[in-house]
């Protein structure tokens, strides 16, 4: 415990191994913006962005996850830092977001199995063929020892070009179920080669990332990591494991460790851990009580830790106490720009917090699922405040919720499949080709796995619906989710890929068909009616006239070419 005389307070300034000496104990934490254009290049948003966090009194600034290859993606709108093709924006951003005297680091990331397949156009890779427990996201392909060390190369040659761009540092995001915890966790990580089969091996690719970085910069360059405490699931990576790694990191010339938790599997930091300390809920962040013995492992290292401070109070007891050495504050950034300034010239005393979240019913709201999609909502609500100031706007804590989630369709489905990639002129054949891969892909990753989704927490409505066609090859039974308007004599259903549909197809060469109805299936035959008036059959789905025209938006943002399909029942 320090003695009065030593105990650090907010304002007091952090020294690192690196020789960089932060001016605060108050750190703005990796926030993913979203918010590069269609080249993975920073742009006029971003700088609006850290404009306003420039001038709000951190010590240090962490960027949202900038993604060391440009084909792996972990959500629309990464930066992407693999070579000096966008070393001027690159350096416009640096410069602007160190304009206030913060230190300014690129939190340097790789998704592995987690790559967004929206936005990914190849494969994803992870250490072993795992699929990560999202719906939509297709099982990836176990990295090749050559693709490891390339992987790891990447990881210097991004810390090489952030050093060019006048960055301060990088902080390596080993947390939240991406690449480096892929490599840690004994769940995702099955390997039995040099890489995996042990926790000792297992451990081995976060530090040649390390060791990549360092012998890519120089000594003065910051390096950092951000790491779970757990990954929270039954056999993954353990606090025991994390305690070793950090040990082994102690004797790495890492300037600072930032303790998060969770993935995106089983989600710690979309929100509070289901089950909390008595003291962790006192002292308000969500991961001090396993900071306490990390502290421990990590020697000289600083500790950040970041997730649930909003109080003063709370944060000067955390540093004086000796807890950890950087306070972290990520959503409230968010809302409130100066929120570190706010702090330390004692304009406020604690943080507001909005609560996030659509208000379902209590008996749906308990349920797991929905609980994780509330915070995924959450965190979707403080992007959109991102985008808010990186257009010039001041932040709107009055955001509704259910326009966010709009938003997050939006943002994550039907606009990250518009090419932005090329100005050059395309073929008839080019575009309905690609037009028909974007069809194909919405309906594979966003509006297929939503229905299922629905139906697995007991969701049964029109729009969350099944129909079962013969398969014309195989002729067995083929189920997929489709939205469905039910009258007396049968239903109406609006086939998303019209004629190219494989159950428009089936039903061209079988019309029987059997479509769920609540908990019954129903018999029936089905047509398709290409010369009905679709556009006016799909306005009929809304379940209120104001909706009316976003049901039709979904399909013009879709880019698809819709067929009506009549289905008359024959079990009546």
């Amino acid at each position: 415990m320090p003695t009065a005389a030593a105990q650090p307070t907010l304002h007091d300034p952090l020294p690192l191994a690196s020789g960089q000496v932060l001016p605060n104990r108050i750190m703005k934490s990796a926030l993913s913006e979203g918010l590069a254009n269609g080249d993975n290049a920073p742009d006029a948003r971003l700088e609006r962005l850290y404009a306003r966090w420039s001038r709000g009194g951190y010590g240090l600034i962490v960027t949202g996850n900038v993604m060391v290859d440009r084909r792996h993606c972990g959500e629309p709108g990464n930066v992407a830092m693999e070579d000096e093709r966008h070393l001027p924006a690159l350096t416009r951003w640096a410069k602007i977001a160190k304009d206030g005297g913060a230190k300014v680091w690129v939190q340097v990331n790789h998704p592995g199995r987690q790559a967004n397949p929206i936005v990914t156009r190849t494969r994803a890779v992870a250490p072993s063929a795992i699929a990560v427990g999202i719906p939509g996201i297709p099982a990836p392909r176990a990295l090749t020892e050559d693709e490891i060390i390339d992987i790891i190369a990447r990881f210097g040659n991004a810390a090489r070009v952030a050093e060019a761009a006048g960055f301060d540092g990088v902080q390596i995001h080993g947390a939240h179920g991406y690449l480096v915890s892929q490599f840690l966790s004994p769940l995702s990580n099955q390997r039995t080669d040099a890489w995996g089969g042990d926790a000792e091996r297992r451990r081995r690719f976060v530090l040649e990332v390390v060791r990549s970085i360092r012998a890519a910069v120089r000594p003065g360059f910051g390096v950092g990591i951000k790491l779970n405490s757990a990954d929270f699931q039954r056999g993954g990576f353990s606090e025991n494991e994390s305690r070793a790694v950090i040990e082994q990191l102690s004797a790495e010339q890492v300037d600072l460790i930032e303790i998060s938790g969770g993935s995106y599997e089983s989600p710690a930091m979309l929100d509070r851990p289901r089950t909390v300390s008595t003291s962790t809920r006192a002292r308000e962040a969500y991961f001090l009580d396993y900071a306490e013995t990390a502290r421990q492992a990590a020697g000289a290292i600083p500790i950040a830790v970041t997730g649930g401070f909003r109080s003063h109070s709370a944060m000067s007891a955390a540093l004086a106490d000796g807890t950890c050495d950087l306070i972290g504050l990520g959503r409230p950034t968010a809302v409130i720009p100066s929120a570190a300034a706010n702090l330390l010239g004692e304009r406020t005393a604690t943080l507001p917090t909005p609560h996030i979240t659509l208000g379902l019913p209590p008996r749906l709201a308990a349920n797991g699922g929905l609980k994780t999609a509330d915070g995924a909502l959450d965190l979707q609500w403080h992007t959109d405040q991102l985008h808010l100031l990186g257009a010039g706007n001041d932040p709107d804590p009055d955001r509704s919720p259910w326009r966010t989630a709009v938003t997050m369709l939006r943002r994550n489905g039907f606009d990250a499949f518009r090419s932005k990639r090329s100005a050059a002129p395309r073929s008839a054949a080019d575009r309905a080709a690609r037009k028909f891969r974007t069809e194909r892909a919405v309906g594979r990753y966003v509006m297929n796995p939503t229905v299922r989704a629905l139906g697995k927490v007991g969701i049964r409505t029109a729009f969350a619906s099944e129909i079962e066609t013969v398969g014309r090859k195989s002729g067995e039974p083929r189920r997929v989710p489709v939205s469905l308007l039910f009258d007396d004599q049968g239903a109406w259903a609006i086939c998303q890929h019209g004629l190219r549909s494989g159950w428009g197809l089936n039903i061209s060469a079988n019309p029987n068909v059997r479509v769920r109805q609540g908990d019954r299936w129903r018999t029936g035959t089905a047509a398709l009616l290409p010369d009905d008036d679709v556009v006016a059959r799909t306005r009929s789905f809304a379940p209120h006239p104001a909706l009316a025209p976003f049901a039709r938006g979904v399909f013009v943002a879709l880019e698809s070419d819709p067929v009506t399909v009549r289905i008359t029942f024959t079990d009546n």
